[in-house]
């Protein structure tokens, strides 16, 4: 991993920018994760003895990147968490999805369950967990026939927007677990985040935009993103 992306960083919080392909928290892999590497950033940058303390409060997926909030204190990733739990917490993705979609914006509502294998399906009110998320189409690359689109997510179920696409055959670029296996790097990218601080009490939004120099991004002016 190259130098580590900052947005944003004080007493309580920092904000990140999480690379593609990095670990949002140590696995059996024992590959590079980015909870690790904010910690060892913590612990030089301010020679603390000892353990480091950062809350892990929200993560994601080892193939998407974005935008990543950290709690440097129990507090505050009390508060975020229970912001979380509140609905309080806005994630917003921007994704590259196969096809023309038919409305330019909508609501996509399933029950989803994730299954032993690790896949995600969609399934009946009695078996899976609602979820929820609302979408904006921003372009339509007609030779290519792909759709940028911007996603809010109102619920946060394992692989929910890769999953409730795919379902209605729009599945993820680069998606080789629910799209075409094409070895091309999935077009996820969680490129905004909005917090109430844990203690200034304000709200406060963080953005970063996926590079364009990336073969999928660099099919759409990200120009247009507003």
């Amino acid at each position: 991993m190259n130098k580590l992306e900052i947005l944003y960083e004080d007493n309580h919080i920092i904000v990140v920018v999480k690379p593609c392909n990095v670990l949002s928290q140590a696995d059996s892999t024992k590959d590079e994760d980015m909870l690790t590497i904010v910690k060892k950033y913590i612990k030089e940058k301010y020679n603390k003895p000892g353990n480091v303390y950062l809350g892990l409060v929200h993560r994601l997926d080892r193939p998407v990147g974005g935008v990543m909030i950290f709690a440097k204190s129990s507090k505050a990733a009390s508060r975020v968490t229970e912001m979380i739990q509140n609905h309080k917490f806005k994630k917003k993705y921007l994704a590259i999805v196969r096809g023309d979609m038919e409305k330019s914006e909508g609501t996509l509502i399933d029950y989803l369950l994730k299954k032993e294998d690790g896949n995600t399906i969609v399934t009946s009110k009695e078996k899976g967990k609602y979820s929820e998320l609302k979408y904006r189409v921003l372009a339509y690359n007609a030779k290519q026939k792909l759709s940028l689109v911007e996603i809010e997510l109102l619920t946060g179920r394992h692989h929910q927007i890769r999953v409730q696409f795919a379902s209605r055959n729009h599945p993820l670029y680069g998606d080789q677990r629910y799209g075409i296996q094409d070895n091309n790097q999935i077009a996820l990218w969680a490129y905004q985040l909005t917090i109430i601080h844990p203690t200034l009490k304000k709200e406060m939004t963080f953005k970063f935009l996926p590079n364009v120099k990336e073969k999928s991004w660099g099919l759409f002016n990200l120009e247009i993103i507003k």
